[in-house]
């Protein structure tokens, strides 16, 4: 499914959350975290009940520590919490969800990157290959069709496997700073619409 720009009203984070009930977000940076200019930082900042998980190390990552560092997270959640995850921290989704008991509501994805494709770093190795099955929760997968680190074609085999609805932005790279999408309102609306239809 390509839904491009979605026609709806823009809203602040905070202030959408009081049109509907909020449940917990928590926010997965991919390799390295997510720096001052991500917009998953100037998100946080814009909503302070946003969390982000804490893994031991952003730069040489584990799985089994990121795992974990998820489940820690969830268990401080009052709800069933949203996740919104960006590159590698979809990978780590993947390889969490077949063996949880934690509950989640949904899961916001962003930018996946191929462990087989020309660009995948080597510290990443521990998160290649996640299992494929369906994610036993509403998810939804946005795509670039020019990201360096995973094709259009590769994001489309992961939201069948997934079964995630599959957004396509067109030409934004990697999704991240270096795009240089300040704090991605477009990205805010498809968050939005598709938290909405969470319940």
């Amino acid at each position: 499914m390509s839904i491009g720009n979605p026609a709806c009203q823009f809203f602040s984070i905070r202030d959408y959350g009081e049109r509907i009930e909020m449940s917990d977000i928590i926010t997965l940076p991919g390799l390295g975290g997510s720096g001052e200019d991500h917009w998953q930082t100037l998100w946080e900042r814009d909503d302070p009940t946003m969390r982000r998980f804490q893994p031991s190390s952003w730069d040489r990552p584990i799985l089994s520590d990121w795992i974990a560092a998820l489940e820690r997270e969830i268990l401080r959640c009052k709800t069933p919490p949203v996740l919104i995850a960006h590159s590698l921290a979809c990978q780590l989704i993947a390889h969490w969800a077949p063996s949880t008991t934690s509950a989640i509501l949904g899961a916001f994805m962003v930018a996946t990157p191929d462990p087989t494709g020309e660009v995948y770093l080597a510290e990443a190795g521990s998160f290649a290959n996640p299992p494929l099955k369906r994610l036993p929760f509403p998810s939804l997968l946005v795509a670039s069709t020019d990201d360096p680190f995973g094709s259009f074609d590769h994001a489309n085999r992961s939201a069948e496997i997934w079964g995630s609805t599959l957004v396509d932005v067109g030409s934004r790279g990697h999704i991240n700073a270096a795009s240089g999408l300040g704090d991605w309102p477009e990205g805010k609306a498809i968050f939005q619409r598709f938290r909405a239809q969470l319940g």
